[in-house]
């Protein structure tokens, strides 16, 4: 269906979309919104976002449309990439500077939200509007990258963890098994990690040691 066009713009804009991931129900899932009345897509899902005010820098911007339109604050982001194809907003040339967030905890406040928005696992997720699909491709792809090279896992962990929990976090961002062996090895020796000399016991597992990352 072709989107209804009712305030076209006629010079360039900045605009953030914002990836915002977390694991639920050991699923990688991402936040996303019914795009508002004002929208050419009103009512189809997309990533949050939406215009950079003037008085605004990108991560201002960023802060204040999770707040608004998701009742999110205090979260981790970083920016990810800047969209900038001619036709990606029907209503004239916008490019948007696309953020990756992550956070380990659930951090809505529901009462503050101004969209509908759902946690969506990766594996089922709607079509979305603008090119809100090829941000999301990029995003999976740059987030699956610095989980091998960097500790971007702490954002998807509580403060304290086992090795079990953080394997767990690794497999589930790059969608399949690691060797249990293999892992612990590389893990420990990249001097990530800072063991916090306790343990934890869950159920009749033996008790497993706990990290942090440094």
């Amino acid at each position: 269906m072709k989107p209804v066009v009712k305030n076209r713009i006629h010079f360039a804009v900045l605009a953030t979309d914002v990836a915002c991931f977390r694991i639920i129900d050991n699923q990688l899932c991402v936040l996303i919104g019914r795009a508002p009345s004002s929208s050419p897509f009103a009512g189809e899902w997309a990533l949050i976002g939406g215009m950079v005010r003037p008085e605004e820098t990108a991560e201002d911007s960023v802060s204040r449309l999770l707040s608004d339109k998701a009742g999110i604050k205090n979260i981790y982001t970083e920016q990810l990439h800047t969209f900038s194809g001619i036709n990606r907003d029907p209503r004239g040339r916008v490019v948007s500077v696309a953020y990756l967030a992550l956070t380990h905890i659930d951090p809505q406040d529901i009462s503050k939200a101004r969209l509908e928005t759902k946690w969506y696992p990766m594996n089922s997720l709607p079509k979305l509007a603008y090119d809100h699909d090829e941000i999301m491709e990029h995003a999976i792809k740059h987030l699956r990258f610095k989980i091998h090279n960097t500790n971007v896992a702490r954002y998807l962990l509580p403060h304290e963890f086992t090795l079990t929990e953080l394997q767990n976090v690794y497999e589930i961002v790059i969608g399949k098994g690691m060797d249990k062996r293999n892992f612990r090895k590389k893990i420990l020796v990249s001097g990530m990690l800072k063991s916090m000399k306790r343990t934890r016991k869950k159920g009749v597992m033996r008790p497993a040691a706990l990290y942090v990352f440094k």
